[in-house]
């Protein structure tokens, strides 16, 4: 299908440091060994202090950069060598290995799915893997796990300090989760255990892995302690002193949730066995970003005509800029000879300048929308000028197009290995706004049916699907019963994500199965200053993180319309107040 591209990540304001992008080859017979050339060694630097280091804690090899390039090259390949078989004596019986009891699932699976047998304990074993010792492990065979601090979706803080997460841990009662012990399996318990101490009395529950999720959700509010693998939507991630595993500029070197697993092998320092470098590589991570309503017209316009071009997006623009992927819904088209706006006209048929399109490229449009029932308002010159003006800015675009068939067809992109496509229609019309046979125009929904055999279709050749409706416009948080029936029906046809773009007023969130919903996110740049209704300036921007074919996170943020035309991010309070009415609203 037409209008793929490829976008490379971009960096913000924040850093991250990974110790290694790829597998570290195996070792032994047969097996190429890693040469300074192909892999080279990282020397052990000081580690940042946290609280959680105990007195003589020796940290493993790290890299010394604290910025998103990898300590060794993705493309990095090892240089065939000479194989290395490892002297045996006679009283010597095969090689057994030994994973202990910190070792998180995933990871133990990948090392016994390799054939070794597995010794009964560590002292039967030829080799174990344990938590990184100075004294004892391969300096060159590691793998740097990172946990995640994490709660239910549906809860307001977003973070807690390092202290207050030591001090959780020892039993005592603070933070925004006073009194809640923190949960985490069996493996996890053990890691943080052997690398922290002892917990305090009730500070912690062991939860079988598989029931960790629901036990949260059933004992709202609740938090755990996780490895980065087993996020999903359902769990909101929590920072620790601002720094989240979801966020770009992660730096690993602070943030104390990173633990260090090695082979120890003592009497065979040549064995074949492959090692993950680590479970967090932010060359498989992919942040898109989706925005509300964007209409360049009335009030929105006036400012920025006397403002400067892109003072709506001086606040928000550095969230949308660092995104891998940012999604806008513009449901104006630019015409020439666009009037000069009149911040109060009554007139429901708009147009924008084309010179507001630097505003759209200021805060770094990589898809757009045009779903909207008002891309038709000034003919099909002027929409056919704003898809050129999009296509000549390589911007691909999806929900609407040139006629009927091109309004149809999904945009398909790729980003860090992540095959995403996104589809949208326009179920409310006015008829005059949709595509039809030789003329441009948002596309239809009719009965849904053409669009849930697409979102099938490119669910089993492996895209993660976003689904996006110009739905009707309801002023209220909780959706109608009809809302929700038709975009449930976008989730179970295999939409990973389904977002209502039409919403002037921030709505409600929903989970069906593996797939996140967001009945409507609010406006981004439109001039309603809690008009019609109390309520329009609060507006939803949502980060989706995607990793390794898979939605593993969302997190929501949220902003207030100034001055008819600028977002700027909310106070604490005003968020609190928004999460509890939206949570409330979708029934959590």
């Amino acid at each position: 299908m037409k209008r793929q591209v490829l976008r490379a990540a971009l960096l913000s304001s924040l850093s991250v440091a990974l110790l290694l992008t790829s597998c570290v080859p195996a070792w032994g017979s047969g097996v190429p060994a890693p040469t300074v050339e192909s892999i080279p060694l990282v020397e052990p630097v000081p580690a940042t202090a946290t609280p959680f280091q105990p007195e003589g804690y020796v940290p493993p090899p790290t890299a010394t950069s604290v910025t998103d390039t990898p300590a060794i090259p993705p493309s990095a390949t090892p240089v065939p060598q000479p194989s290395r078989t490892p002297t045996r004596t006679a009283t010597r019986g095969p090689d057994s290995l030994w994973v202990a009891p910190t070792v998180p699932l995933s990871l133990r699976s990948t090392l016994l799915a390799q054939g070794m047998p597995a010794a009964v304990s560590a002292a039967a074993a030829t080799i174990r893997f344990d938590l990184y010792d100075p004294q004892a492990s391969f300096p060159n065979l590691y793998a740097t796990w990172v946990y995640a601090l994490v709660a239910p979706f549906p809860t307001v803080a977003d973070g807690v300090t390092a202290e207050v997460l030591r001090q959780a841990w020892s039993g005592a009662q603070v933070g925004p989760f006073a009194g809640r012990p923190l949960l985490m399996d069996e493996s996890t318990l053990a890691a943080f255990t052997a690398r922290w101490g002892a917990p305090g009395a009730g500070a912690v529950r062991s939860v079988p892995a598989g029931q960790l999720l629901a036990t949260a959700w059933a004992e709202r509010p609740a938090w755990a302690i996780v490895p980065f693998e087993d996020l999903e939507p359902r769990w909101k991630v929590l920072a620790i002193d601002g720094q989240s595993p979801i966020r770009e500029g992660f730096d690993q070197a602070s943030y104390p949730l990173t633990i260090t697993f090695a082979f120890q092998a003592p009497n065979n320092p040549h064995f074949s066995l492959s090692l993950p470098a680590t479970n967090r590589d932010r060359s498989k991570m992919t942040i898109l970003v989706m925005t509300g309503v964007t209409a360049l017209v009335r009030a929105t316009a006036y400012r920025m005509e006397r403002r400067g071009l892109l003072y709506p997006g001086e606040a928000v623009r550095d969230v949308l800029v660092s995104a891998d992927l940012t999604h806008i819904s513009n449901e104006i088209p630019f015409a020439e000879g666009c009037p000069f706006p009149n911040p109060d006209s009554t007139s429901l048929v708009f147009c924008s300048d084309p010179r507001y399109i630097a505003l759209l490229e200021d805060v770094g449009t990589d898809v757009v929308e045009l779903t909207g029932n008002h891309f038709q308002d000034h003919g099909s010159a002027a929409t056919l000028m704003t898809i050129d003006m999009y296509e000549a800015r390589d911007w691909p675009y999806y929900g609407g197009g040139r006629d009927l068939a091109d309004s149809m067809e999904a945009a398909l992109l790729e980003h860090n290995g992540n095959k995403i496509a996104f589809i949208g229609c326009n179920p409310v019309g006015p008829e005059y706004a949709w595509a039809a046979e030789g003329r441009p125009g948002a596309a239809p929904c009719n009965d849904y049916a053409w669009m849930t055999a697409e979102i099938a279709r490119l669910d089993a050749q492996g895209y993660l699907v976003v689904a996006t409706m110009q739905y009707n416009e309801y002023y209220i948080s909780t959706p109608p019963s009809n809302q929700v029936r038709d975009f449930t029906r976008l989730a179970q046809a295999g939409a990973d994500i389904v977002s209502g773009s039409q919403a002037h007023f921030p709505q409600a969130f929903a989970f069906d199965g593996d797939s996140f919903i967001h009945y409507g996110l609010g406006n981004l740049f439109f001039d309603q200053m809690n008009t019609p209704v109390p309520g329009t300036k609060r507006e939803f921007i949502d980060r989706h993180i995607l990793y390794d074919g898979r939605l593993i996170s969302t997190e929501v943020l949220t902003y207030m319309l100034e001055d008819y035309s600028r977002p700027r991010p909310m106070t604490e309070m005003e968020r609190l107040q928004l999460l509890e009415t939206i949570f409330e609203a979708s029934g959590w």
